[in-house]
């Protein structure tokens, strides 16, 4: 369950992301659907922690640098995805294709980086955005790294809700596709989450923490250079486990 003011909170700052522009006071609660007067008090608090200034009187507000800075230097204290970033820049320009590193976080995957394919018709996300287990080619690429004792546990708490034909319907066609994915090393998802939408992955195991390494685009194209991708990605995982174990070594 959300917690309303926390909710509220992320809300606005992701309309000012998508507006890109001050908002006057009214305009604000109007978009977020909020009452003027909670808006205001969410303003002038956000203000007051430096979040927030008043462009001009009555001329909106707009979010300061401070969120970034903030977010800045978490990032930079993110080892793994500091060191693997450069490489999903690589993959990017090597496959074409949106590249993308997340982990399992529940019954989901979040994604902690993304690099997004150039191309005008492309897998378009966001680092932070959740993605559900059991039809995500990380999710379960990463599901078949764990222990028995573990898997059991977390499936049990999997809805498999169903958004394509293509989607596990249940528990036992699940792990399957697991099981076939631990054996050869790589995960396909084929439609999976959206008829248009395909991508395959790898895991990445830093020393018992999973991640996962995924190259993603529309799914003809996926299709088209599968083979491809998979050799891409087995190459680019060897190369990062092989760099990882010896800074681990030094």
């Amino acid at each position: 369950m959300d917690v309303k003011l926390v909710a509220r909170t992320l809300d606005l700052f992701e309309l000012f992301a998508a507006e890109q522009r001050p908002l006057p006071l009214v305009e604000m609660a109007r978009l977020l659907n909020v009452p003027p007067s909670s808006c205001l008090a969410l303003a002038r608090t956000l203000v007051s922690r430096g979040y927030l200034y008043e462009v001009r009187k009555r001329g909106g507000y707009y979010p300061t640098r401070r969120l970034q800075l903030l977010a800045n230097a978490i990032n930079a204290v993110d080892p793994v995805v500091e060191m693997l970033h450069p490489r999903l820049v690589e993959l990017r320009d090597v496959t074409g294709e949106t590249i993308v590193l997340g982990k399992i976080h529940g019954t989901a995957v979040i994604y902690l980086d993304v690099v997004e394919s150039e191309k005008a018709v492309r897998y378009a996300c966001a680092p932070g955005s959740l993605r559900p287990l059991h039809a995500n080619s990380i999710g379960k690429v990463i599901f078949g790294e764990l222990d028995p004792t573990t898997q059991e546990a977390l499936s049990a708490k999997l809805h498999f809700e169903r958004f394509t034909d293509a989607t596990a319907a249940d528990r036992a066609t699940f792990m399957d596709q697991v099981s076939t994915a631990h054996q050869r090393g790589w995960c396909a998802n084929i439609g999976e989450s959206f008829p248009e939408l395909s991508a395959v992955a790898v895991a990445l195991d830093f020393g018992g923490d999973l991640y996962g390494l995924s190259v993603g685009g529309p799914t003809e194209r996926i299709r088209e250079r599968l083979h491809e991708h998979v050799a891409t990605l087995v190459k680019a995982k060897q190369q990062i486990l092989s760099t990882w174990q010896k800074s681990e070594a030094g």
